[in-house]
């Protein structure tokens, strides 16, 4: 069976390390070593980590130090590992104990895919379901460039590398998101294979950066820069994707509260909407008062709560 290792970079979640770690020693593949990466926590996570691999059913290695930032750590944990497969778990994120067989019987099966990824729960600070990924995007199996290019990315947890593909380039460390550019660069390299499941949960939490949408909108647009002509997009082509990727964004300044931007956005991106339903439906978004519009996604979320309750991994 081919090999795989598992990261988990840790930094300020000791509410949630341990039950990452605890997902991870529930898996049902086999693990050639875990390698946990404190990036400086100011909380109590270290001495959780600690305390947790002492009774490690894995091989494991813990290492803790000042603050590089997320894609240094990355880069560090794919360098201190080996085998053909390189997965990473956020320690505020789970794994489904199935995740890692899925995903890696996936690759073994997609020779021509560079990963692996699935569907996630959206998940609160108690477990509670919030939402799945799946009722946003069903996503592309094969070739993703279309969706990436338009903003839609799927969670990191879902994903398993196979390590010759993610090795030829790594993360950028000067990036302010550590999955688009690599994931935009990693097109040109073979398939992305979808499993259609739901292997993991990703916690939504006020520090996330995907909350942060102005940050989201800027480093799309730069990756897409630093990479479009590694693809083979020449300026006319990345100025109409471009567009279109601005106005779309439009929704999520609204989803953030931030009308003024969104109306700014709406105003200088118009021709980057698809069709004029879509001009319509997101005018008609930014017309709604934002306390409607709050009510009715705590509506949704206390309705995802009552439908799919708290989720419980067995360890």
């Amino acid at each position: 069976m081919s090999e795989i290792n598992v990261l988990v970079p840790s930094y300020n979640h000791a509410a949630s390390i341990e039950r990452a770690l605890r997902s991870v020693f529930a898996q049902t593949r086999d693990i050639k070593k875990l390698i946990v990466i404190d990036d400086g926590s100011k909380d109590e996570s270290v001495q959780i980590i600690e305390k947790v691999l002492a009774n490690s059913p894995l091989a494991v290695e813990l290492i803790s130090r000042k603050n590089r930032g997320l894609c240094a750590t990355l880069n560090e944990g794919l360098s201190k590992t080996a085998g053909e497969y390189f997965a990473y778990l956020g320690s505020d994120d789970l794994w489904l104990p199935t995740f890692l067989e899925e995903q890696t019987n996936l690759l073994e099966a997609r020779r021509n895919a560079v990963l692996a990824f699935a569907h996630a729960y959206v998940i609160d600070e108690n477990e509670m379901i919030i939402d799945r990924t799946d009722n946003w995007s069903g996503f592309a199996d094969g070739d993703m460039l279309p969706f990436l290019l338009r903003g839609e990315i799927f969670s990191s947890p879902g994903v398993v590398y196979r390590r010759s593909a993610v090795e030829k380039y790594g993360w950028n460390e000067n990036a302010e998101l550590e999955d688009y550019e690599l994931y935009l660069k990693l097109c040109g390299e073979g398939e992305f294979a979808r499993n259609e499941k739901i292997l993991c949960a990703w916690r939504l939490h006020g520090s996330n950066t995907s909350g942060n949408f102005p940050a989201m909108l800027r480093e799309h647009l730069s990756a897409q820069n630093r990479v479009a002509d590694k693809l083979g997009i020449g300026r006319e082509e990345l100025d109409r994707i471009q567009r279109e990727l601005k106005f779309r964004g439009v929704l999520d300044y609204i989803r953030g509260g931030q009308k003024k931007e969104a109306w700014k956005l709406f105003r200088e991106n118009r021709p980057g909407s698809r069709s004029s339903v879509d001009t319509m439906r997101t005018l008609a978004r930014l017309l709604t008062p934002q306390p409607i519009f709050q009510w009715n996604r705590a509506r949704k979320r206390r309705n995802a709560i009552s439908k799919y309750g708290q989720l419980k991994i067995e360890s």
